[in-house]
Order: structure tokens, then sequence, then C-alpha cells
């Protein structure tokens, strides 16, 4: 018997969920985002592969979606829907003998001690296809970092194994951007120290990462660059870290009485949904998007724990003074933060969008 770690990843799992409840849509380009207007500000959830081919990605705002393939179907976003699709996902796993760990409406990882993995993949893909109507990908690794990301390999509704065992021979001629965990900056700060692939950066020396990085990240990246991870498989429910709250506008919002009118708004809307979830907030975030597309975030922690509304309000316009409002907003979001202490778990993860 062998340990093994695999990731469990919807195939384009919004659109999938839109096709089932319309079958009619099975075959066409699928946009999914905001209130389904693409002449309004809001950005793509998800695309179709259809719509993927024409240059459709998830983060893209609507309208250029809307311009590069205005054939597309562009549907508003159900999130009652999706929870509900991944819930009966995440049952159907979960009726297998093996440890699931949620990480959102559309992935999980699976520990299970098994001879054949694949055969396992091959069995959880069948019976999620069966009950639910989804197609999955799985990954196969030693630990969680390879699993993930022999995902990517396996997509669409396919099984990939990466582990040390062929690591270098995948992985290492690629870009330090094929890592999970390695974004556009830090690919960019990488190259500039001449680590171009993850051989590159698995040979690199940890002194040198640290020096850069920091004595934190610098052996984090190390480790990527080697595939190294976490091998345990947690069945721990998921636990919510934050509610928030945000709204892009049709129109720029230039005076600043708007834009604190607004942030009120907002905030009380998070006090609703912390006042349902009964945990104090210990820090309060503000989002904001100023013209064309330059979004910058601040946080605060509060002086002391608090669910009050008028109390997050008032955070949320200190947060908000921080700031400089040279420019007209086009994005405002306030985000609660709760404290870790008696926490009670929740199997819904949920995103600050």
């Amino acid at each position: 018997m062998a340990d093994h770690v695999l990731h469990v990843d919807l195939d384009q799992f919004i659109a999938a969920v839109e096709v089932l409840r319309d079958p009619s849509l099975r075959g066409r380009p699928v946009v999914v985002g905001g209130n389904g207007d693409p002449t309004e500000r809001a950005v793509v959830a998800t695309a179709s592969y259809e719509a993927r081919e024409f240059g459709v990605r998830s983060g893209m705002p609507l309208r250029t979606a809307f311009k590069k393939l205005p054939d597309a179907v562009f549907l508003p976003a159900d999130h009652t829907l999706y929870e509900s699709a991944s819930a009966d996902v995440m049952a159907v796993l979960r009726s297998f003998p093996v440890v699931v760990e949620v990480l959102g409406w559309d992935e999980a990882f699976v520990g299970a001690s098994v001879d054949d993995p694949v055969a396992l993949a091959r069995s959880l893909q069948e019976a999620v296809l069966r009950r639910t109507g989804l197609h999955c990908s799985v990954g196969i690794g030693d630990n969680k970092l390879r699993a993930k990301i022999a995902t990517e390999f396996g997509k669409p509704a396919g099984v990939f194994t990466l582990t040390r065992d062929n690591w270098v021979e995948v992985m290492g001629h690629r870009p330090t951007s094929a890592l999970w965990g390695v974004g556009a900056k830090t690919e960019r700060k990488l190259a500039e120290m001449g680590l171009v692939t993850v051989t590159d950066l698995a040979t690199a020396p940890v002194g040198d990462l640290a020096a850069r990085f920091g004595p934190r990240m610098g052996p984090y990246f190390h480790d990527l660059g080697r595939g190294a991870g976490d091998t345990t498989v947690s069945a721990t429910p998921w636990v919510v870290k934050s509610r928030s709250h945000e709204k892009t506008f049709q129109q720029d919002l230039v005076s600043l009485d708007d834009i604190r009118r607004e942030v009120v708004a907002l905030a009380h809307q998070v006090a609703a949904d912390v006042e349902a979830e009964g945990r104090p907030v210990v820090r309060v975030g503000v989002k904001v998007r100023f013209v064309p597309f330059f979004t910058k975030v601040r946080l605060m922690k509060l002086p002391e724990p608090t669910s009050s509304a008028s109390d997050l309000a008032d955070a949320a316009l200190v947060v908000l003074d921080r700031f400089d409002h040279g420019r007209a907003v086009r994005l405002l979001g306030v985000r609660a933060e709760f404290s870790s202490e008696n926490v009670e778990p929740n199997s819904s993860p949920s995103t600050y969008q």
C-alpha cells in the first residue's frame, strides 16, 4: 500500500453547471460574469472551452470578452446554483474511502492509500460524471504541490501523474510561472536573478533567494522549484476567514462624499453577513479600483474585536482615508476578517471577489 495525493479539479465548472441547467448551450461559447450584460462593467467569472479558444479568460473585463467574441452567450453569475453543484460533487468524493480536503467550489485534494491511484482517479471521475453530470480532471502526486500541478496536464477530463520520479523531466525546462504559487511579478523578479526555468530555481543557492525574497519566502521558492510540498490531506471542514462585498460602478465615482457613502453601504452589507456568522471581526479592509484599472487594498487591525455595523463602517472610512484620492473610482470593496479563536467549521468555502 502507498499513500497518494490526488487533486480533483472540475472542468470549466461554472460554465458546465450552466450547460446542465440549459442543455441548448452545449458546444456554444459561454461567458459567465456580473449581471450577464457585456456592456456593463464586470469581469468574466469563467468561460467555456469554446470561448477560451477565442482568448476569453477569467478575470477579463466583460466588455473585452464581448469585443473578442460578440456571438458568445453571456450569463449572470448564480452563486447559489454553483454552491449546490459543488456540494453534490464533494458528497460524491466523500462516498469513497478517502480523505477529502475542499479547496473551493471546483477543486479538492483527496488523500488515499491504494495500490493503483490511477484506477482510483478513474473511479472518481466516473462517479462524479454519473451522479452530477460534471467532468473533472485528476492530478496524482506524492504531495499536494505535484498533484495540483499534475491536474493541468490532465485537462480536460484526464489523469496525469507527477512525482519525484518524473518532476525534472516534466517540469525542469518549464518557466517558473508553471509552479503553483509563482505569479507574473515573482517570475519577473526571479528572471532578474537569471532564474528562468524550474531547474534554475531548484538549483539556485538558497542564500541568494533568501537575500532577494526574505528568510521565509526565499527557501519557500527554492522548495517549489524542487517540487517539495505538504503531504497531509485534512478532512477538517474549511472555515470562512472573512466576509466581503464589493461593487463595480457603471459611472466612475469622482466625489469623495459619494465614495464614502458607498463604502458605508458596503460595510453595512458586510456587517449583516458578520452577524449571521456569529464571530467577531478583528481586521477591516477596503479595496479601491481606480480609473483606468489600478487596484489597491488597505487593511486595519481593530482596537478590539467587534460585530457592530457602525464600528465596521467607521473603520472602513478610516481605511479609506489612507488612499490617495487623486483618481476617479470604478470599484469599491469592504472586507471583514474574523478572529481565528472559537471558530466553528463551515463546509462551504467562499471567496473575496
